[in-house]
């Protein structure tokens, strides 16, 4: 008897512990809309500086309450005048279609931060119905049932 495997378990999953491993090391390096909107709505200090990463005119169009604008481009010139390197950076961008965010934390750790990168960025953080501001002030929108079923800011993780 034949028995054919299917294309999910073609390639075994790793040992629990490289597993573990593995995810560990992922969480060191990116964190996502919920996480961050949590620790900024906690009140006080939340312990480290999120970096909007985009261009002048995305960031017009909107960001997030509280970031501070930071182009890919102008990180080795200003990063220095702008950040503390004794504070963590979480950077984004556009969404998870755009690496800005990836290529500013790139940046950012080559000029010896210690930074994440928020997954989903900008999007996923309207689209989860999070406060976000423009050049004409504050806006929300609903969020969006398939990104925050359980409600704005919860992915029920």
């Amino acid at each position: 008897m034949t028995t054919t495997v299917n294309p999910v378990l073609r390639v075994a999953p790793a040992a629990p512990a490289e597993a573990a491993a593995h995810f560990r090391a992922g969480l060191a390096f990116h964190t996502d809309v919920s996480d961050v909107a949590a620790a900024l709505g906690a009140g006080g200090d939340p312990g480290f500086v999120l970096v909007d990463s985009r261009s002048t005119e995305a960031w017009d169009q909107g960001h997030i309450p509280g970031a501070l604008h930071l182009p890919t481009a102008l990180v080795p010139e200003q990063a220095g005048q702008l950040l503390d390197r004794s504070v963590p950076v979480v950077t984004y961008c556009w969404g998870p279609g755009c690496d800005g965010a990836a290529r500013a934390a790139l940046a950012l750790a080559e000029l010896g931060y210690r930074v994440k990168e928020m997954l989903g960025g900008y999007e996923y953080w309207v689209r989860e119905g999070l406060a976000f501001e423009t050049w004409q002030g504050r806006g929300l929108r609903a969020p969006d049932p398939l990104t925050a079923p359980l409600g704005a800011g919860d992915c029920g993780c």
